[in-house]
């Protein structure tokens, strides 16, 4: 399987919340873990925001750091440029998306056409979600098409 983790995907790796095990065993299955270079950032940011917010000693910090650092290095990462411009000026005319949320789903887009087979987009904003279900993504979580 060939897993596209979006950053709130992505952070569950280095952070225990719900859905964390669940997107740990994906993981730990997929053939290959994808995502967009802006994941970086948003990342990064999301590992220093709640070391504000919770207090996190220097050290777990650096130790979570570096575990993103070494999985990156692994990753097939989407490159945002201007041939993904064109699906995400698609995307944007279809669906209420915020700016890096259409950079995930063109990201995937596009990744999902050159390796179609068993892709699995995961992300847990509700949207985003929504919106991948509506290009023909598989979801994680399975979101119910009435959900808000």
């Amino acid at each position: 399987m060939i897993l596209y983790l979006d950053t709130s995907a992505l952070v569950k790796r280095y952070f225990y919340e719900p859905y964390s095990d669940d997107v740990l065993s994906r993981w730990k299955s997929a053939t290959q873990i994808v995502t967009s270079f802006v994941a970086y950032a948003e990342t990064i940011a999301s590992i220093y925001r709640k070391k504000r917010e919770s207090d996190l000693s220097d050290t777990l910090i650096r130790k979570i750091a570096d575990s993103f650092h070494q999985d990156w290095e692994s990753f097939i990462r989407v490159e945002v440029n201007d041939m993904l411009n064109g699906t995400i000026d698609r995307i944007v005319e279809k669906y209420p998306l915020r700016g890096f949320d259409a950079i995930h789903l063109a990201s995937a887009i596009v990744i999902h056409e050159r390796l179609p087979e068993d892709f699995v987009f995961a992300c847990f904003d509700d949207r985003l979600a929504r919106a991948a279900q509506s290009e023909g993504l598989e979801t994680f979580p399975p979101k119910d098409e009435t959900s808000q």
